[in-house]
């Protein structure tokens, strides 16, 4: 099953992302992520990763009416960059 979720990357290093989001993810389960840079540059630049989830933290915030989420991390073992703005916005959605 696919979800598309928006989240905050915290870390990232050339084998994994340190992010959060707002539901749980399966541990040890697949997991492919968008990441967006130089977001308020003249282009966003867009990588799509495919990864595995190595573990979940819940976390508490007050902020946004205390809404509970997820401290995530995982590795990236593949990735490629999206060059067309639109398929990013694809890939969020399958």
């Amino acid at each position: 099953m696919r979800v598309a979720l928006a989240g905050k990357t915290m870390n990232i290093s050339s084998t994994g992302v340190l992010f959060t989001s707002v539901a749980e993810p399966d541990l040890g389960g697949p997991i492919e992520y968008v990441i967006t840079l130089s977001h308020e540059g003249r282009q966003a630049v867009n990588i799509r990763c495919v990864g595995k989830v190595l573990r979940s933290q819940r976390l508490h915030q007050r902020a946004e009416g205390d809404r509970r989420s997820f401290q995530i991390a995982a590795t990236l073992e593949r990735y490629e960059f999206i060059r067309d703005p639109m398929a990013a916005h694809a890939a969020e959605r399958r």
